[in-house]
């Protein structure tokens, strides 16, 4: 496999030099990584272009695109009934790509014993029914649980695969992103949180859920039941070979697919 770098040593997907033009894309934190790379890579290509992308959150990003303020949309979550009418109001027609999968990754402490919880066990972990790690087998310590902002699409796939829409406790902490996630439980020996995919490392453990770890095999195969689309939304399909067509499109070439699955995600299309 290509190294991520060599990638742009040989640069060979059929984007073509373009005018001066910037692209905005806003949106979530687990996609700006992508979206991130996707731009430096594309930039590469076309050093007139401008690509800026910030992480300001799936629901901020959905309301950029219906504002106009950004040209895609990068959410972790799948646009709502309620965001689509609003972009209608406006003459918005929102059009989803999806760019690559994503799991959602269970993180403890690295010295926590604990290597395996059922989903049942992590819903009541994070109601507050579970409260000290010894209930499920670990060491004798109040549990501390983080959780991304609830305006965070990270958070409704939690939300929704995990808590099945029940409530979170009261004492949960919550915090503006994957990466303050993967910061605060490296650092609190009692704590678990949730994050993307290609937010783990050494500082963290990645926890079993129902036996199974999460990975890009088992996110691809469907072993591992915690795991989503993640998307580049765009106002209407853009126009074959414009600016912002050669971008969204990246994830379908193999240099893109190399680029999402080393930076820890799973592409869409294997090759």
């Amino acid at each position: 496999m290509k190294t991520f770098l060599s990638i742009f040593g040989a640069i060979t997907l059929c984007i073509q030099p373009v005018m001066a033009q910037t692209i905005v894309v806003d949106g979530s934190t687990t996609v700006g990584p992508i979206a991130k790379a996707f731009a430096e890579y594309f930039m590469a290509v076309n050093p007139d272009i401008n690509v800026t992308v910030s992480e300001s959150g799936s629901g901020n990003g959905a309301k950029g695109l219906v504002n106009q303020t950004c040209d895609v949309a990068a959410m972790s979550r799948p646009m709502k009934d309620s965001e689509f009418g609003a972009a209608a109001g406006k003459g918005i027609q929102p059009v989803a790509h999806v760019v690559a999968l994503d799991g959602l990754p269970l993180l403890v402490h690295p010295a926590n014993s604990v290597d395996n919880l059922t989903v049942e066990q992590v819903r009541a972990i994070f109601k507050g029914e579970i409260t000290n790690w010894s209930e499920v087998g670990g060491p004798n310590r109040d549990i501390v649980t983080i959780s991304r902002d609830t305006n965070s699409g990270t958070y409704e796939t939690f939300a929704k695969l995990v808590m099945n829409k029940e409530k979170i406790g009261d004492n949960c902490e919550y915090v503006g992103s994957n990466g303050a996630i993967r910061q605060r439980v490296q650092s609190t020996p009692a704590a678990i949180g949730y994050a993307g995919l290609g937010f783990v490392d050494k500082t963290v453990k990645a926890l079993k859920i129902n036996g199974i770890y999460p990975s890009q095999e088992t996110v691809q195969s469907g072993e591992y039941a915690v795991a989503r689309p993640l998307f580049l939304y765009t106002d209407t399909y853009p126009k074959m070979g414009s600016v912002l067509y050669q971008y969204v499109n990246i994830y379908l070439s193999e240099d893109g697919q190399e680029i999402v699955e080393e930076i820890g995600f799973v592409p869409v299309t294997m090759y």
